[in-house]
């Protein structure tokens, strides 16, 4: 079982976003989290990506990017929600489901007046 926030705005758009590891952002780090509109952590996590690879001795560059990059991971969805959150998103339900469309099943089944946003197809 997996784990989603639902994140709706008064304008009646919502957000999933999944709890938890992050693959995307460990391979992709900041291009990931601006890919997901989340400009601040993207843009302090490409000036710590920087920082690292310009300042840090050449024997532990690897070691601390490697911990960046795990770091990322493992925070990518929380800096997403940080992100959510400043642009008017509030936390309004927490899914468990299998998948991503069986948590939009969900979160449409307790907010039904959601419906209209989605399509046919129950994507936006």
């Amino acid at each position: 079982m997996k784990y989603w926030t639902a994140h709706l705005r008064p304008d009646d758009s919502s957000l999933l976003i999944r709890e938890g590891f992050s693959w995307g952002a460990l391979l992709f780090g900041p291009i990931w989290l601006l890919a997901h509109r989340a400009w601040v952590p993207g843009l302090i996590a490409l000036a710590a990506g920087v920082l690292i690879a310009v300042l840090a001795p050449a024997g532990l560059m690897l070691t601390l990017l490697s911990l960046y990059a795990v770091a990322l991971g493992l925070l990518g969805n929380d800096f997403r929600r940080f992100a959510a959150e400043r642009r008017g998103f509030v936390l309004a339900h927490v899914l468990a489901a299998r998948n991503e469309d069986a948590a939009l099943a969900r979160l449409l089944t307790a907010r039904p007046e959601l419906a209209r946003e989605f399509g046919p197809d129950g994507r936006q």
